[in-house]
């Protein structure tokens, strides 16, 4: 689509928008210029740059390689350093594995590369090429412009006064704490019980944690965690039923066969096909009854983080709770939450010293806070995929305007296309989906090219 005389613009500078860069570079596509407006998150994303010193991976190191055509990749670049004998490495220790990436790529391709450090206010169309506006500094020209802006950060739940709080009280992002950190004593609440929450609580264990800490959601699941002694499953052909009562029965019967991680791991090279080809009423359906019980099968823990939560949880100092918030209020002795466990009618209260926001990530665009997508929805040159994941594309991850005019010159990678493919969080995902989108871009998917 673009030779080496045009340029791509990609907006943020995190994991998915770093190894678009890269490939890119490799496949001899066009010159690249990568925005990403925090030095701290440049090349490794919230998830690898806001990561705390014992954050594991919840990937074996054998699965994380940056490139899908060298699945080893990461696994000698370990080899190099003393990791440990854990399959499960350091969040941090891979955020340096990106950094180097880039670095490597950025000395041997100086020319073709460009690192701005801005925040991108606006995007419009100028004489046949794209302007993004900086805030502060002169505008960059490009032929094409990939949004790569990762997740947005979780939303505060409505009507629950939570916003009244102050930043002692609250905390809204736990990757971004305004303030300072969550304090050990007295009982914390985790609105959420995913990886978020799990992250936040062992954080306060490792800061010596004297109280007790509290995580409820709608059903109270914990994620599960990984099985050091089962082999990886091998991929499963697509199977050819499409409704959503069939494809669980599958499931389930592969589970007894194989168990539940293999039955899971083996639909993984199959996901985005199974998405792709069901329609908005089938989605929706997933994700109101069975999303919830993916996610903590798909999205696993360490075993050794888990085996710290059990510990807290049978030392009381941790309790999972299945059920609904109703009201948070102020009161003499902190905060009291007003809840009502699932599947009863009866309110109960409990009260709590300070509340941490672990809903997890969230894509609805209308909420985003993000200038530049708020600029580009308000002007329908992108919007809303129809379940409100995140921002809607056609398979290629070119963004869908207003009326559905597909956008030829403006890409959307990396979470904000869950819409269109649902599993796009984890490495395997997003690094295969830089590929592709390399490929397109540097024209290299006419040669041994498969779709996403």
């Amino acid at each position: 689509m673009f030779d080496q005389r045009a340029e791509v613009a990609i907006v943020g500078g995190g994991f998915s928008g770093t190894l678009l860069a890269i490939n890119l570079l490799r496949h001899d596509g066009p010159r690249v210029t990568l925005i990403e407006r925090r030095e701290d998150q440049l090349a490794r994303g919230v998830a690898y740059g806001s990561a705390r010193p014992d954050h594991l991976l919840n990937v074996r190191a054998a699965g994380m390689s940056a490139f899908p055509d060298d699945p080893r990749h990461f696994e000698r670049w370990l080899g190099r350093r003393s990791s440990g004998a854990s399959p499960f490495v350091r969040r941090r220790l891979y955020g340096l594995y990106l950094r180097e990436l880039l670095a490597e790529t950025a000395a041997g391709a100086a020319h073709r590369l460009r690192v701005v450090r801005a925040d991108v206010a606006d995007l419009v169309e100028a004489e046949g090429r794209l302007r993004l506006d900086i805030a502060g500094a002169p505008p960059i020209e490009a032929d094409a412009v990939v949004l790569a802006t990762g997740s947005l950060p979780p939303a505060v739940p409505d009507r629950l006064g939570l916003d009244a709080l102050d930043g002692d009280a609250f905390i809204a992002d736990p990757w971004r704490p305004a303030g300072k950190p969550v304090p050990t004593n007295g009982r914390t609440l985790l609105i959420g019980t995913g990886l978020t929450a799990i992250d936040v609580l062992l954080d306060l264990d490792r800061q010596g944690m004297e109280g007790q800490v509290v995580a409820i959601s709608r059903r109270g699941l914990l994620p599960r965690a990984h099985d050091l002694h089962q082999p990886a499953a091998a991929g499963a052909a697509l199977p050819s039923a499409t409704q959503l009562s069939r494809l669980t029965g599958r499931v389930r019967r592969r589970a007894r066969d194989i168990g539940w991680r293999g039955a899971i791991d083996e639909l993984r090279p199959v996901t985005h096909q199974l998405w792709w080809r069901a329609d908005d009423a089938t989605r929706r359906r997933f994700l109101r009854h069975l999303r919830p019980y993916w996610d903590v099968h798909r999205h696993r823990l360490a075993p050794e983080a888990m085996h710290r939560v059990r510990v807290l949880e049978r030392e009381g100092r941790f309790q999972a709770l299945a059920g609904r918030l109703l009201a948070i209020e102020r009161s003499p002795d902190g905060l009291v939450v007003r809840w009502r466990p699932r599947g009863t009618d009866e309110p109960r209260a409990m009260t709590a010293g300070r509340i941490v926001n672990c809903s997890g990530v969230h894509g609805d665009l209308l909420r985003s806070g993000e200038a530049l997508l708020e600029a580009l929805a308000r002007r329908g040159a992108i919007r809303p995929d129809p379940l409100r994941l995140g921002i809607e594309t056609d398979a290629a991850c070119r963004t869908v305007g207003a009326g559905g005019r597909v956008n030829r010159r403006l890409y959307c990678i990396g979470p904000m296309t869950r819409g269109a493919f649902w599993e796009m969080t984890a490495v395997p995902d997003l690094r295969r989906q830089a590929w592709m989108v390399a490929r397109r871009l540097a024209n290299a998917h006419w040669v041994g090219g498969e779709g996403l």
